[in-house]
């Protein structure tokens, strides 16, 4: 690998691989639908992924990595920090032996989704000390959730900020990866330059959108890193397709 002013380059030489990411929301014991997945349906994906042999990872282990070591490798990653996936989708995660990253937006902690229903629970901080490291990584998506292609550089600063200001008071072991509320970020090319730029600056490594496209690894642009967004009504057979081929279908 090598260095540019900007981003990691790509060096020629090096091998390429696939990597498929995926989203997810909260988990429900009966719904499954948009953002929400049933456990049922949950628990029928992970198994499949450990059927297939596919290898899990955290962003810090990607971070150290030029080449993936297996030939099928996942990212799976929840987004909000519901109490639903510490309740529903750790003992999965357990039971299949999986590794995922909780992104999570910090001004909410202990709260409600108030940027949404305001109906579904936050974990605490103390609900995300106690998550296994082994099997849960911890990861930035903003303080206020708000989307950052609507905030100005100045208030992109202030609200990351916060977010270092309160892992750094809680003791939270965050790695150095964001989610964008929302998969936004600035579109425009110098506006986007900018963004990336700042995100670099504050000793980001990896920042994800949504896209629905499988990456290839070592990462083009760890800044834009695309993610499958999973649905509660998807089949078995869809949600394969989509781990195999991303928005080819």
């Amino acid at each position: 690998m090598r260095k540019s002013n900007n981003f990691t380059t790509i060096n020629p030489e090096t091998p390429v691989s696939k990597l498929a990411v995926l989203m997810y929301h909260d988990v429900s014991t009966v719904t499954s639908e948009a953002l929400t997945i049933s456990v049922e349906k949950l628990e029928e994906q992970f198994a499949w992924l450990v059927e297939k042999g596919y290898k899990s990872y955290h962003c810090k282990e990607l971070m150290e990595l030029q080449k993936l070591p297996a030939k099928k490798n996942i990212l799976i990653t929840f987004d909000d920090g519901y109490v639903s996936q510490m309740e529903l989708a750790v003992p999965l995660l357990e039971k299949y032996n999986l590794k995922a990253t909780f992104f999570v937006p910090l001004n909410y902690l202990g709260k409600t989704d108030q940027w949404n229903t305001s109906a579904l629970s936050i974990m605490t901080s103390e609900d995300l000390l106690s998550l296994n490291p082994q099997t849960i990584e911890l990861a930035f998506h903003s303080y206020y959730h708000k989307k950052y292609n609507e905030l100005t550089e100045v208030e992109i600063e202030a609200d990351t900020q916060l977010c270092f200001n309160t892992v750094s008071e809680k003791k939270l072991p965050f790695s150095a990866a964001v989610a964008y509320p929302y998969g936004k970020y600035p579109r425009e090319t110098s506006e986007k330059k900018k963004f990336f730029q700042q995100l670099k600056k504050q000793q980001f490594h990896f920042g994800f959108r949504i896209g629905n496209r499988l990456n290839d690894f070592p990462f083009k642009n760890p800044f834009e890193i695309q993610r499958i967004d999973v649905k509660g009504e998807f089949s078995l057979s869809k949600f394969k397709r989509k781990v195999k081929f991303g928005k080819i279908f």
